[in-house]
């Protein structure tokens, strides 16, 4: 996802901190659970910038052993440890004028942390095996999906080092949070990936929506794109059509045992929006109108999952069901 994308009040609110923050210098700290997309918005940051002409550099700390961290990031003179055989400027200065992203800021080794705090506080640094010191004009962007307030209660973490990385937080709400993002998400995701793989077009089925809107996506947006360049691959008529044991996974988190099927998650919905509408079909707000639909619609949709008893949908001016009480009777009362 090469641009930050969603509608839903959290994710706006994530915009808006972009927006203010971009054009001053202070550091960030992306603060959210994995997949929710530091990145992106560490890139949308930068490219909103007056930096934006500049480089933006991304390194993940977690990535490379410590050994070799501090020489990717600040860079090493010639012989400076076995193997350096040329100079390297580092990730710092290659980053001069632009921006540099940490990411997993969480995992720098504790050996570390002063001489990032240094550079910090002061825009200078010295590469492995100089006593130079370098000025860098660096924007730094940190992001992590630990709790440093926690880590640096049990010294896993420099409380100096994250009140400089602290000036200005932005929280990434989880894909759960962003039920409105979902459908966006999905359909930007299979454009590109039909694109890529040279498919026609293909359409997502509202149940698979509706499916995917209850799920919770322990993975974020990372596992929703994952989701659907799985379902583009395997498909082979114009709808979306998930594998199997995606589409299990996809029903099971959040439906009962007995919604095996996507007949069964989209009458899982229109219950719900049933129970909110109180049980009014039509009018202004009733479910039809909750869910989208035409009345008659909706009353064929609930003939054909079990929701109602045939006599409603041959009753043109019923309005109102009553829902199943727990008798054992499999009838419904029209009213």
């Amino acid at each position: 996802m090469s641009a930050p994308i969603g509608c839903s009040a959290a994710f706006l609110d994530v915009l808006a901190d972009v927006k203010a923050v971009a054009s001053t210098t202070c550091t960030v700290l992306l603060t959210g659970e994995t997949g929710t997309g530091k990145e992106v918005i560490a890139r949308a940051i930068h490219d909103e910038s007056d930096r934006s002409r500049q480089p933006f550099i991304a390194t993940n700390c977690a990535a490379l052993p410590a050994t070799l961290l501090e020489s990717e990031l600040f860079g090493h003179e010639r012989g400076a440890f076995t193997g350096a055989v040329t100079q390297s400027p580092g990730r710092f200065l290659a980053a001069h004028g632009g921006t540099l992203f940490l990411d997993e800021v969480g995992e720098l080794p504790l050996e570390l942390q002063p001489k990032l705090l240094r550079v910090l506080q002061e825009r200078c640094f010295e590469r492995l095996g100089s006593s130079r010191s370098i000025h860098a004009d660096v924007r730094v962007i940190a992001a992590t999906n630990q709790d440093l307030e926690t880590m640096v209660r049990e010294g896993r973490f420099r409380a100096d080092l994250f009140y400089r990385l602290n000036v200005f937080p932005i929280s990434l709400p989880a894909l759960r949070m962003r039920e409105d993002d979902i459908e966006v998400l999905a359909l930007h995701f299979l454009r590109n990936f039909c694109r890529a793989q040279g498919r026609s077009s293909l359409s997502i089925p509202q149940s698979l929506l509706i499916a995917m809107r209850q799920y919770s996506w322990p993975g974020n947006i990372r596992e929703l794109q994952n989701f659907i360049e799985r379902a583009v691959i395997v498909s082979t008529d114009r709808e979306l059509a998930p594998r199997t044991s995606d589409m299990q996974r996809l029903l099971s988190a959040e439906c009962t045992e007995e919604v095996d099927t996507l007949n069964a998650a989209e009458k899982h919905h229109i219950l719900r929006t049933l129970q909110g509408a109180g049980w009014v079909v039509g009018g202004r707000n009733g479910a039809a109108a909750r869910l989208g639909i035409p009345r008659t619609t909706l009353i064929s949709k609930m003939q054909k999952l079990g929701i109602m008893s045939k006599s409603l949908t041959r009753a043109p001016h019923v309005s109102r069901v009553r829902p199943l009480q727990p008798t054992g009777t499999s009838s419904v009362t029209v009213q």
